[in-house]
């Protein structure tokens, strides 16, 4: 065989390759380390948008690390997993402060910083730096381990050690920037999850698993297990001009720092509760839904209570507000939040307890 795999690759990225999303145009490490944090569990169409805003409200990491939170995670809504924009603001900040706002060349150092790791690192080097850092995201790990039949789960640590081995082999010493883009591209638009178009792949010759005829069998999927399921009401609480009240979350865990609706388990009796914000003048349950997360499902039944006044002695500085739907404060929402809120704005049927 002449060329080898890089080789190969760099030849079908000089042909098919993606040259224009909008964090390429231009190349900076802090576009890229923005780009690689929203494209962690996200798909690209879904981030351009994203990143395009981001782009204009935080042009550099200075104006990242000197904007308020809110704002930040204001950007993030609908992007999901919270942490990652708690991280960027955090990791912006060390930058600023411990860096003078330069990213640091050294792949180890990166990797220490809030929310980057290891493969994001190893992107940043290659792609801002042109260093020879190999990367293990999502769509790397499944290139890698069909073509070289690596069976198990990729989280696995054994399976991780065999596939970052195999990658830094692959790793070219020279157009580290194209490689890395390259091999990305190649998980995301050929090597797909399902249905991989295999007849268009650089590397198919030597593919192990396509050999085998069993390209879907690698990656190992992860372990099933069963989701419990939680069930809550979320609270729109209306006062008499309109306005919904809003909690902020504690920074860590599920919406970490984000702005969302009272929350109660429907374990607990409902009209007990409400007996607490004083007197009202009336409740409707909405239509439920459930929203699932990593680890389990929520079932979601939401209420609107409209009050007669607004209730004393429940507002904590800075733990509430009241959210005007005319004219919305620039706060992170969680995506269920931000979904009910939108439904209120608007006419709709709803069915009296």
């Amino acid at each position: 065989m002449s060329r080898t795999f890089a080789q190969r690759l760099l030849r079908w990225f000089d042909q098919h390759g993606r040259k224009h999303l909008p964090w390429q145009n231009p190349i900076t490490p802090y576009r890229v380390w923005v780009s690689e944090i929203m494209l962690q569990q996200t798909q690209v169409d879904t981030v351009i948008p994203y990143f395009e805003r981001f782009m204009q409200s935080f042009p550099s990491v200075k104006h990242l690390a000197a904007a308020p939170i809110d704002e930040v995670l204001h950007h993030w809504t609908g992007l999901g997993y919270y942490a990652r924009a708690r991280n960027l603001h955090r990791c912006a900040q060390m930058i600023v402060d411990e860096y003078a706002g330069e990213f640091p060349q050294d792949v180890n150092i990166l990797a220490e910083l809030p929310g980057i790791g290891r493969s994001t690192a190893a992107a940043i080097a290659s792609i801002a730096f042109e260093q020879p850092t190999a990367i293990l995201d999502g769509n790397v790990k499944r290139v890698l381990a069909r073509h070289s039949a690596i069976a198990g789960w990729p989280a696995q640590p054994k399976v991780a050690e065999q596939l970052w081995r195999i990658a830094e082999s692959h790793m070219p010493k020279k157009r580290c920037r194209d490689y890395t883009q390259a091999i990305m591209d190649l998980g995301a638009t050929v090597c797909t999850r399902a249905r991989p178009k295999c007849a268009l792949c650089p590397v198919a010759e030597d593919c192990i698993a396509l050999a085998e005829d069993n390209t879907t069998a690698y990656p190992g999927k992860k372990p099933a297990k069963d989701k419990p399921v939680k069930r809550a009401y979320f609270l729109l609480l209306q006062a008499p001009n309109g306005d919904i009240l809003l909690e902020r979350r504690p920074p860590q865990g599920i919406w970490g720092g984000l702005w969302c609706l009272p929350e109660l388990p429907v374990e607990q009796p409902l009209e007990t509760h409400l007996a607490g914000y004083g007197e009202l003048k009336g409740t409707e349950r909405w239509e439920g839904w459930r929203h699932t997360f990593s680890h389990y499902h929520l079932d979601i039944q939401p209420v609107l209570v409209k009050l007669a006044k607004r209730p004393v002695g429940i507002m904590e500085e800075g733990r509430h507000l009241w959210y005007n739907l005319r004219q919305p404060a620039a706060v992170g929402l969680a995506a269920p939040v931000k979904t009910l809120l939108q439904k209120l704005s608007k006419p709709r049927q709803v069915n009296l307890l």
